[in-house]
């Protein structure tokens, strides 16, 4: 039984390569319209490569890349709802384990930080952290579009864009403070200013994070030496890496400060003095 499993492994492993060499010969002769400094650019400013939308405004491809992560993840939220979940057993299948287990980390994350307030809490980061997981392994799938100089680009994850990081960061930020306002109302509001700096640091070090392994594949991907098989492995590696660690960061902060500013003020009752204290005072 092992040895079959072992045979079954090489002979994947095998057809992988084989697939990854193919497709590395096919486009061996490929050529480049943009310099190495060009394309490292675009990819931290993402001013040259633009894409039409129906002829009537220009586009960053990120931005294209975020409206097909939302609709998919509607999509197959919707999918579940009435096909899988009512079909749900008492023991369960693996598909079904899988869900539970996705839905259940986040909602143990927000529980073990704010046992509180969890619910609204778990609801938040679930979907956070689906939108970075899933937007960042969406670009594994290399789908192609047309940029308005005619070139063939693939899409990005959409957070790799700097404005993507910053409304991820921005929006966790908002829902900490709505957090706050609702549970402890005006010192829940001056808990969550004093982090002010909290919704800098997550958009730099959610944007940061995908753009090191962006430019990281690019280079790899650009130069023919060492374009042989390795930049699936790099590009494989590193997308995976980032939307699991991105993902779990920025539900972590947000379940930690959430927690903090949502936490119930427990105001100190006085004590009232005995009748010997009273004695002793006069």
């Amino acid at each position: 039984m092992e040895k079959k499993k072992t045979i079954r492994f090489f002979i994947i492993t095998g057809i992988l390569l084989i697939i990854s060499l193919a497709g590395t010969i096919a486009t061996f002769h490929s050529e480049k319209h943009e310099t190495i400094k060009l394309a490292m650019r675009d990819a931290v400013l993402h001013d040259i490569n633009k894409v039409s939308v129906f002829g009537l405004v220009e586009v960053d491809p990120s931005l294209i890349a975020g409206f097909i992560v939302t609709a998919f993840l509607l999509l197959f939220a919707l999918f579940l709802r009435i096909f899988i979940i009512p079909k749900f057993q008492i023991v369960p299948g693996r598909f079904q384990s899988l869900i539970e287990l996705w839905v259940e980390t986040f909602r143990d994350l927000a529980k073990s930080n704010s046992p509180h307030r969890y619910n609204v809490l778990g609801a938040y980061i679930f979907a956070v952290g689906s939108y970075i997981f899933v937007g960042t392994m969406f670009e594994l799938l290399g789908l192609q579009v047309i940029t308005t100089e005619g070139h063939s680009i693939s899409l990005p994850a959409p957070i790799a864009n700097i404005n993507g990081a910053i409304a991820a960061g921005c929006f966790s930020y908002l829902f900490i403070m709505f957090g706050g306002i609702t549970s402890n109302k005006i010192k829940g509001l001056g808990k969550t200013l004093k982090e002010f700096s909290l919704p800098v640091s997550m958009t730099f070090r959610l944007f940061g994070a995908l753009l090191s392994g962006m430019l990281t594949t690019e280079l790899v991907y650009y130069y023919i030496t060492l374009s042989f098989v390795l930049p699936v492995v790099v590009g494989v590696l590193f997308t995976v890496l980032h939307a699991l660690i991105q993902a779990y960061v920025l539900t972590m902060l947000t379940s930690v400060y959430f927690g903090e500013v949502t936490e119930p003020i427990i105001k100190k009752k006085k004590k009232k003095n005995t009748p010997e204290e009273k004695e002793n005072e006069a």
